[in-house]
């Protein structure tokens, strides 16, 4: 088996550091970016076998990240690996088209196991989340299936959602997603009426409880 081009995603630059090491010893690391944005940018430019990506992220969370890079780079294989260990995650990630998921506290004894895997065309699952539990976060209480995550909204609505939630500003947002500023207040104001919230503060506590940003963003 071939090595692997790895590319690597984290929004700690020492997390990357430490990482790197382990990933090395399967494969080649071709880069290492601390954004979901400049993380689907490198992707296309370069291609690689293997993405190592955490779920938050900012600018653009490894969720929606990973929904671009699936349309974008659909011969790269998708590792989530990440503190993330609710099972919602998982099949949310799963959907995004991982491949893999591990949890960090898991990477030094799975990510061997992971790699070797997903480059065989299988997908894994740390242990630590079991199938069956995974299965069941599928389904609501009533038994009816469980919505994703933000599940009523568009990407864009998403994408402003979470740099709203980080702190940017309107103009800022506008530059960042390349639109205009009504573009953004009207995105905003969709955002809102749809989930029924009244103030950026709700917003963020929103985005918050929904993985979109973490506290320490």
């Amino acid at each position: 088996m071939k090595r692997p081009r790895i590319l690597m995603a984290d929004d700690h630059a020492i997390v990357l550091a430490g990482l790197r090491k382990l990933v090395e010893a399967e494969g080649e690391v071709v880069g290492m970016v601390e954004d979901g944005r400049t993380l689907v940018d490198m992707a296309q430019q370069l291609r690689p076998d293997i993405v190592l990506l955490d779920i938050s992220m900012p600018l653009l969370n490894g969720l929606d990240a990973a929904r671009q890079l699936t349309k974008l780079v659909p011969e790269s294989k998708l590792i989530f690996l990440t503190m993330h260990a609710t099972p919602t995650y998982a099949t949310e990630a799963f959907k995004a088209g991982a491949a893999g998921y591990l949890i960090k506290r898991s990477a030094a004894v799975e990510l061997k196991q992971a790699i070797q895997a997903v480059m065989r065309g299988q997908h894994y699952m740390t242990p630590l989340i079991t199938k069956d539990v995974l299965a069941a976060t599928l389904q609501s209480p009533d038994g009816q299936p469980r919505k994703p995550l933000v599940t009523s909204l568009t990407q864009r609505q998403r994408e402003v959602l979470q740099l709203v939630a980080e702190g940017k500003g309107t103009k800022t947002i506008a530059s960042i997603l390349n639109i205009s500023v009504k573009t953004v207040e009207f995105h905003k104001f969709r955002i809102m009426s749809e989930l029924n919230l009244h103030s950026t503060a709700e917003l963020i506590k929103y985005a918050i409880a929904e993985g979109l940003v973490s506290v320490s963003t």
